[in-house]
């Protein structure tokens, strides 16, 4: 049996809800991504060009600190890797994540939140910030804080 992972990142709360329902579902460990400068609503505010997650966003080097702790990624098989959608993309605190952890050999299966945004190219972008071994696949946008049983099922098809 895999040993699965629930990560994720979420600056409003919204994303926390699913990856905590979806880790559930699962039967996996969950983790979250935190940024060393949490986010305020003024910094995710993106009708304002100089917000945080506008700049952020615009430089795609961007490159946010995240909370360092001796979490580590190598007894994981499968990475639910969670993120609210901005601009299309994942915002670039994903891509420090995965930056600073060794992937090698893993699947990661993305799932996100968002307010009327597609995946885009997420996973083309994610995939310069991960060794060539690493398997990223779109798994879908989780809207709503669907219920555990409903992920239950949508895992099975994912996996």
């Amino acid at each position: 049996m895999s040993k699965i992972l629930v990560a994720y990142f979420s600056a409003t709360g919204t994303t926390k809800e699913v990856a905590q329902n979806l880790a559930k579902a699962a039967d996996a460990d969950i983790y979250e991504i935190k940024s060393v400068v949490p986010y305020t609503d003024a910094d995710l505010n993106w009708m304002d060009k100089n917000a945080r997650s506008t700049v952020e966003m615009k430089d795609k080097s961007s490159r946010p600190e995240i909370v360092e702790d001796d979490f580590s990624v190598d007894k994981y098989d499968v990475i639910f890797l969670g993120f609210p959608i901005w601009w299309y993309v994942a915002p670039t605190i994903i891509n420090t994540f995965l930056e600073q952890h060794d992937f090698s050999n893993k699947k990661i299966i993305l799932f996100a939140t968002s307010g009327g945004s597609r995946f885009g190219k997420t996973v083309e972008d994610l995939k310069a910030s991960v060794d060539a071994s690493v398997q990223i696949v779109e798994g879908g946008i989780l809207n709503g804080a669907p219920d555990v049983e409903y992920l239950k099922e949508w895992v099975k098809k994912v996996l």
